[in-house]
């Protein structure tokens, strides 16, 4: 990216994320028997599903142009998505680029569904992790009811781990390739509501590949490139 408009939707997903996790965790009282509870359990696990999908865009170092500040938003956005290391992310993700669908690919399984999120979640699930999420948990419910906590900011990265996961990877990597697809993935048929709630665009999955550097923000347009290059 040439300019920041990048960085400015990075800060608002942030934003938007940290602002609804407070007001949750502090002004908002649970009542299981009504449907917004669940409808808001959805939108902050489609807002923890925006973090790492900026966290993703870090590693292809297009959020921002000055390689600090990429870095930076790369970083805060993986660490505030259950304490994730940005190193080891960005180290496998270029060698699932690299190596997609093979053996060396460290996102692809041929197992089904539940094997291949085993496999793909040892990949990057540390004991570190699971320190600093549990020590946070302990430290959040000591100021905010333990069932808030629990519902609006543990359930919705797990909501969105799974989110990522099935839109993300197994969908467009699962099953038999054509020869010629050497990019080894599918995409999702054109519908860019669908593709933005699903994964923010990542469900047109060959386009990212095809085009690595593309934002998420801009995959859609990638998306109709590539429908107006068949036709």
């Amino acid at each position: 990216m040439k300019d920041n408009r990048g960085v400015y939707i990075a800060l608002t997903i942030i934003a938007l994320w940290f602002i609804s996790l407070t007001l949750l965790l502090t002004q908002y009282e649970v009542d299981f028997y009504s449907p917004l509870t669940y409808l808001l359990v959805l939108v902050q696990a489609h807002l923890y599903t925006g973090i790492f999908i900026t966290a993703h865009d870090a590693m292809h170092s297009v959020v921002s142009p000055n390689r600090l500040v990429n870095e930076w938003i790369g970083r805060v956005c993986a660490t505030i998505f259950a304490f994730n290391f940005y190193d080891n992310l960005n180290r496998k993700h270029h060698l699932h680029h690299r190596f997609v669908g093979t053996e060396r690919d460290p996102d692809y399984h041929g197992g089904n569904f539940w094997v291949w999120y085993f496999n793909f979640a040892k990949q990057y699930i540390n004991v570190w992790q699971i320190i600093f999420m549990a020590i946070t948990y302990n430290v959040l419910k000591a100021f905010f009811p333990n069932t808030n906590v629990i519902l609006f900011w543990m359930l919705p990265s797990i909501i969105a781990t799974f989110q990522l996961f099935y839109f993300g990877t197994y969908l467009p990597h699962k099953g038999e390739h054509e020869p010629d697809n050497v990019h080894k993935s599918r995409s999702q048929a054109k519908n860019h509501v669908w593709a933005f709630l699903t994964c923010y665009f990542f469900g047109y999955h060959y386009e990212h590949h095809n085009s690595p550097r593309t934002p998420w923000w801009q995959l859609y347009k990638e998306k109709e490139r590539m429908i107006e290059k068949v036709g």
